[in-house]
């Protein structure tokens, strides 16, 4: 007789935390790592032995094998994909498979970066270099940075949709009156739409303040099979449903500059999870510059192509701004941003639908928690995104 087959384990994240974020100078990258792990594991109340599987990138030769080594952990699953900031929503969707199918029980997805500190060391510079073979080296000889890509996509969306440079910098400004409310953000001081604008160039249209901050700083997440959230400290947070896409690495490979391959992970990841855009409480989005907001906005289903600048106008992605709140830690514009960010979307929205954003917590229309969140990565310059959507039943 054929064995019958096991109905696949649901999957929830019981363990968040960050490291020490913002200006840390005396910490290595490794040691980041552990801190994050170890606030998290505490996080959940459960023992470290039952973590079976580990998932890690950015960080040594054979990693997350030398991180593994590191945290004293052996784990019997692994997963090191390296799509850029959309790395740790498609780990995390792996993750969610592995552990669904008996393959794990415990997944600890890890990151910890001292890029601020690097830099500061003089370590490294303050160049992002990703080689001139392959693809790229098409690229590469007419200096076409990874900034250029994404500003040239902006002024696309401009072009095409008439979005302003106003609209844009809403985005920063707004970002800026979330991270007021976070006691954890690098950056909190109020700024303007004036002052976005009037802050040097970086790459046209991107003054200083549309560009992500850099910082220092590491986080953590526990995700875990059904049967242990008894066991755990925290109340449990679900994943419902994961999608995950590549659309290209060349410029000449994008079929079209104001579409981001959110448009497929964020359409895969709610049709799993059996919901839609208008049933999402609160957005965690990956925004290495303002664009990034604007058009995930659109592709994820918010609002409709080309509608962004509009939706983003008049304090809507603000906690209590009568909208949908995004990024409401202060994201990668004004909280932290220490390399591949993608892992603290997670933990932002963890702690919210957990009622545990003290100063910044988003409450429905009736008072009550938030039921449902969307976190979604991007890599590269627009080249992978990866989207979970996160529930607290």
């Amino acid at each position: 007789m054929p064995a019958t087959p096991r109905s696949p384990r649901r999957v929830a994240v019981v363990g968040v935390s960050l490291s020490d974020c913002g200006r840390v100078d005396e910490a290595t990258p490794y040691a980041l790592h552990a801190q994050a792990a170890r606030r998290a594991l505490a996080d959940s109340g459960l023992d470290r032995s039952l973590i079976d599987g580990l998932a890690s990138a950015g960080l040594g030769t054979l990693a997350p094998v030398e991180v593994a080594e590191y945290l004293g952990l052996r784990p019997r699953w692994l997963d090191s994909t390296a799509v850029g900031g959309a790395t740790w929503e498609v780990m995390a969707a792996h993750a969610a498979d592995a552990i669904a199918a008996g393959h794990a029980n415990a997944v600890l997805l890890v990151y910890g970066s001292t890029a601020r500190a690097d830099i500061r060391a003089r370590r490294r510079t303050a160049n992002l270099s990703f080689g001139s073979r392959g693809p790229l080296q098409f690229e590469v000889p007419y200096g076409h940075t990874l900034i250029a890509k994404y500003a040239m996509a902006a002024r696309r969306h401009m072009h095409q949709y008439g979005t302003t440079l106003e609209q844009l910098a809403e985005v920063a400004v707004q970002a800026r009156t979330n991270a007021a409310l976070n006691p954890e953000a690098m950056f909190r001081d109020p700024i303007t739409v004036d002052e976005v604008l009037d802050g040097p160039m970086i790459a046209d249209p991107f003054t200083k303040l549309h560009c992500c901050l850099r910082s220092d700083g590491g986080c953590a997440v526990l995700l875990v099979a059904e049967e242990y959230v008894q066991d755990c400290r925290t109340a449990p947070v679900w994943v419902l449903g994961t999608g995950e896409h590549a659309s290209h690495t060349t410029m000449s490979e994008w079929e079209d500059f104001t579409v981001s391959p959110a448009a497929v992970s964020g359409r895969l990841a709610f049709e799993r999870a059996g919901v839609t855009p208008a049933d999402i409480d609160l957005a965690e989005i990956y925004d290495a510059f303002t664009y990034m907001t604007l058009v995930t906005l659109e592709d994820l289903g918010f609002c409709a192509k080309g509608e962004g600048g509009a939706f983003v106008e008049k304090g809507r992605l603000t906690v209590g701004g009568g909208g949908l709140p995004v990024n409401t830690d202060g994201g990668g514009l004004s909280a932290c941003h220490p390399g591949m960010r993608g892992l603290f979307l997670l933990v932002e929205a963890v702690r919210q639908l957990r009622g545990e954003a003290e100063g910044r917590q988003v409450l429905r229309a009736d008072g009550s928690l938030p039921e449902l969140a969307v976190a979604s990565g991007t890599g590269g310059w627009f080249c992978s995104s990866g989207t979970v959507v996160l529930g607290r039943s």
